[in-house]
């Protein structure tokens, strides 16, 4: 039976929307989707979604966290941040975990989705991925019935990755870069989301962790290239020595509000931030996943409404 009581955790993010879109179309009308949120000013693109109920809560208290699970069939945790102390990775990717195996030990829910990331590992070289692979262990330790995704970098209309670069580009008569030759295989994030829903419904994904990539791998500075060349801003890209990327990371960490980038960043960009070919991908789901260009350089080139429809048209005939 299909879970038809769901708890979305992390439901206004840039992931969120997506993941929620997918939700509403996959109960056609039914069931019960709940989104906590503490600002309104964040969850007002699915607000209006059909089925939505978002519910004014803080997903970190205990005491909220148990009331939001209770009476549901499944969660689905896609909380996560990318920048931050040690504590904060650690009660974001850690900590809140823990809470949501009690809550649903609590309730009797059985079923969890987890988005985690490419690239955690316990040696990992950044705190980031580090504390999404405690994270991880936190899920196989606790007896439910779990499934890991681990996406790549992923992109949209909506991201903050490749749109940031288009923003930043026609400012700039050069592209100064850290780590330009750090390897991604950046993924659709309504693919992402497309997974989590049927990663849902199929329970033979239970105790699987699944590696969600896009079709292409490439290095960071081709990926600004193709902002620029894609949003008609093209820039030379002018790669930074280690402690120059480092420096500039350091400033970028003491500007006002969320960091441009970080030296943990940069510490994540060690790793190739690519497929490891040794665990289940998108096609054990029969996802073909869509290249970035056909994505993204619609998007871009500002015809989000024609993008939007060219990719409708693509995603109903794969």
């Amino acid at each position: 039976m299909k879970p038809d009581h769901i708890l979305l955790l992390g439901g206004t993010g840039f992931v969120g929307r997506s993941v929620a879109e997918k939700l509403v179309q996959r109960a056609r009308g039914g069931g019960r989707i709940v989104v906590p949120s503490r600002r309104a000013a964040r969850d007002q693109h699915i607000r209006m979604l059909p089925t939505i109920e978002i519910v004014p809560a803080d997903v970190h208290d205990e005491r909220e966290l148990a009331a939001l699970v209770s009476g549901g069939d499944a969660v689905i945790n896609l909380v996560g941040i990318l920048h931050g102390s040690e504590a904060q990775f650690e009660q974001a990717h850690v900590e809140l975990p823990r809470r949501i195996v009690r809550a649903c030990a609590h309730a009797g829910v059985r079923r969890v989705v987890h988005v985690s990331a490419l690239g955690a590992a316990a040696d990992a070289p950044s705190r980031y991925q580090r504390s999404k692979a405690r994270g991880e262990a936190v899920w196989r330790e606790s007896g439910l019935d779990v499934t890991l995704l681990r996406p790549s970098t992923m992109f949209g209309a909506h991201d903050n990755f490749l749109n940031l670069f288009a923003r930043l580009l026609p400012w700039l008569p050069v592209m100064p870069l850290a780590c330009a030759d750090a390897r991604f295989q950046p993924v659709w994030v309504d693919d992402v989301a497309d997974a989590i829903a049927q990663c849902l419904d199929d329970r033979s994904t239970i105790g699987q962790t699944i590696e969600c990539t896009g079709p292409e791998v490439f290095t960071l500075r081709e990926l600004v290239r193709c902002a620029g060349r894609w949003s008609g801003h093209s820039r030379p890209v002018l790669p930074l020595p280690g402690v120059l990327g480092r420096l500039q990371a350091l400033i970028m960490e003491w500007m006002p509000g969320t960091p441009l980038l970080s030296r943990d960043n940069l510490d994540a960009m060690q790793t190739p931030n690519v497929a490891s070919g040794t665990l289940p991908d998108l096609a054990r789901l029969r996802i073909r996943p869509m290249p970035i260009e056909t994505v993204m350089a619609p998007v871009l080139g500002r015809r989000a409404p024609e993008a939007r429809l060219d990719i409708w048209r693509m995603t109903a005939r794969r």
